[in-house]
């Protein structure tokens, strides 16, 4: 990928179905010396601007709805001048968060989003969420947000989720992909897809 990825992380609380959880958010930066793509504003919008460093953002993006992940949105886009990208059919989740306050543009499958000179696609991998999405990126790098973590699909089992939706998600539009592509997650660490492909199987018969 020509252009740069930078990873910032933030602490936080994951609020759904009346249930908390401390948590611990990746937020992705690419970009080069003049200009970056945010990938999910969690938590705190100063940490994150300050990680920005003046730079243009071309757009604030989020891989999903739920509040861990857009909670710092609209404030980061304020204090850089930004819009905010988010599927539509996470609108209602966006909407607990910022009531009041849409989203800037609509992110649909196939979309292009640039950012110093590099094209991420968008893969519409709902099963987290109805809307949930991930980055694809020219050169074997893909931002999953919370489908696929290392070890596993993301969760399901609360509103708005369901397993066989994500293991679709992640079969058809991730393991897809080229072994060796680099699987950014929105928690935890980074995984390939070659290291997740071979349990798929497993995961399926462990169920949601």
């Amino acid at each position: 990928m020509s252009a740069r990825i930078e990873l910032v992380r933030t602490r936080g609380v994951f609020s759904l179905d009346g249930e908390d959880f401390d948590v611990e958010n990746n937020i992705w930066l690419v970009g080069d010396d003049h200009e970056v793509l945010v990938i999910d504003a969690a938590h705190d919008a100063g940490v994150i601007a300050a990680a920005v460093d003046g730079r243009r953002v071309r757009a604030v993006v989020c891989t999903h709805g739920h509040n861990d992940h857009v909670n710092a949105a609209v404030d980061l886009a304020q204090r850089v001048d930004a819009p905010v990208a988010l599927h539509p059919a996470d609108r209602m989740l966006w909407d607990a968060v910022h009531p009041g306050r849409a989203p800037d543009r609509e992110l649909h499958d196939g979309d292009e989003l640039t950012v110093a000179g590099t094209r991420l696609r968008v893969l519409h991998t709902p099963g987290h969420s109805p809307g949930g999405v991930s980055l694809l990126g020219p050169d074997g790098h893909v931002f999953a947000g919370d489908t696929l973590f290392k070890g596993g699909p993301g969760a399901t089992g609360r509103s708005y989720s369901d397993f066989g939706t994500i293991i679709a998600s992640i079969r058809d539009r991730l393991l897809t992909l080229p072994a060796g592509t680099v699987v950014h997650t929105g928690h935890g660490d980074d995984t390939t897809v070659g290291d997740e492909a071979p349990h798929l199987g497993e995961w399926i018969a462990r169920g949601g």
